[in-house]
């Protein structure tokens, strides 16, 4: 019997892989073009849900970055609806000292956001 609102298999057993953290951390979705503001609402080793600031479409490649953490996580979009997305996070890197080229958006987003 399947439990409306129920976010599990008909066994009741958790269908991902790893567990989730529920974190609620500030975060900022960084792209060309495009550079919002978002929550991270629960975050695992290979992926996280947002919420979103506003209705955006989003890309499918992003880069997540928890503020306070100085993280970024490359990510590729999973679903969308509406305010919320699960993205699958490729790759983490912290955005202070030495970052790879290719994130200098994201860490320049960062510095914008607030992040030290």
């Amino acid at each position: 019997m399947i439990v409306f609102g129920s976010k599990s298999g008909r066994d009741g057993a958790e269908r991902r892989a790893e567990p989730r953290r529920t974190v609620n951390a500030r975060g900022v979705i960084s792209a060309p073009g495009l550079e919002m503001a978002c929550l991270i609402v629960d975050l695992s080793d290979h992926g996280m849900k947002l919420r979103l600031d506003r209705g955006v479409a989003l890309p499918a490649e992003v880069v997540v970055i928890d503020v306070a953490e100085g993280t970024a996580y490359v990510s590729t979009l999973v679903w969308q609806k509406h305010q919320e997305a699960g993205l699958r996070a490729t790759g983490a890197q912290s955005l202070r000292g030495l970052i790879p080229a290719r994130l200098t958006g994201a860490r320049e987003a960062w510095m914008r956001a607030g992040g030290r």
